[in-house]
């Protein structure tokens, strides 16, 4: 089975439901009625909710991303991978492009805000969930084909869905996004993140074809020329022995 019809549910049902969100806030149905019950549950503004909403901040989420980004280019280019650059830059190019679907997404529902924020629309999807889904998802991406350690990996894929998950709640706990616009973000984000994992899954593919553990070192894949090139330095060198020992003193 391909890795494409293996993810496809991460791309097709995401979708439908931010669909249905964006509906529903469009046409203010029953479902806002829902949400708005959920933030007066849940609102309660403190400076720990604005720390962490803090960190969808573009000034945060992005320049981790940055590192991550110069991480992979150098070990790619390093490890001679076959389009080390791939990865890392259709990575950079979802960060770069989000704004130009968020933005229009936000003039186009023009969702009020909460109670506790001052009178405006743009609220969803939330532009610091989107920003934090998006900056962390990614250098979490690129980042797990070069880590060995299973143990490793699945600590990087906790820490990143925290900070999500964090940023989301001090969203929703201080007033700042209605529950609905983190849950569109979040959405919206798991297909164009899985839409970047296809790219590096398909990369890293190709890559390893051709580059060798970290182990063996750098090397090209063996082709039928050169095996049969080495069998025949093989044979030549068993016809030279025994034609050596035929010829040596003592020999009947």
């Amino acid at each position: 089975m391909s890795t494409l019809v293996r993810r496809a549910p991460l791309l097709f049902l995401p979708a439908v439901l931010f669909a249905l969100l964006t509906w529903q806030v469009v046409a203010h149905g029953p479902l806002l009625r829902l949400d708005a019950r959920v933030s007066r549950a849940l609102v309660r503004p403190d400076t720990f909710s604005e720390v962490l909403s803090d960190l969808g901040d573009v000034q945060v989420a992005v320049p981790v991303l940055v590192i991550a980004l110069a991480h992979v280019l150098w070990r790619g280019r390093r490890a001679g991978a076959e389009r080390w650059w791939l990865p890392p830059a259709a990575a950079a190019a979802l960060m770069a492009l989000l704004p130009v679907v968020v933005v229009p997404l936000k003039d186009w529902t023009a969702r009020p805000g909460t109670p506790v924020m001052p009178p405006a629309v743009g609220y969803f999807p939330s532009g610091h969930t989107a920003t934090a889904a998006v900056a962390y998802g990614s250098a979490t991406l690129l980042l797990l084909p070069w880590l060995r350690s299973t143990a490793t990996r699945r600590t990087l894929v906790a820490l990143c869905a925290a900070l999500v998950l964090g940023v989301s709640y001090g969203l929703v706990r201080h007033g700042y996004h209605w529950p609905l616009d983190v849950v569109a973000s979040w959405c919206l984000c798991t297909v164009l993140l899985t839409g970047l994992s296809l790219v590096i899954s398909r990369s890293t593919r190709r890559s390893s074809s051709g580059t060798p553990s970290s182990r063996t070192g750098p090397s090209s894949p063996t082709t039928s020329s050169d095996r049969a090139a080495r069998a025949r330095s093989r044979g030549s060198g068993t016809s030279r022995s025994r034609s050596s020992s035929s010829d040596s003193p003592g020999s009947s």
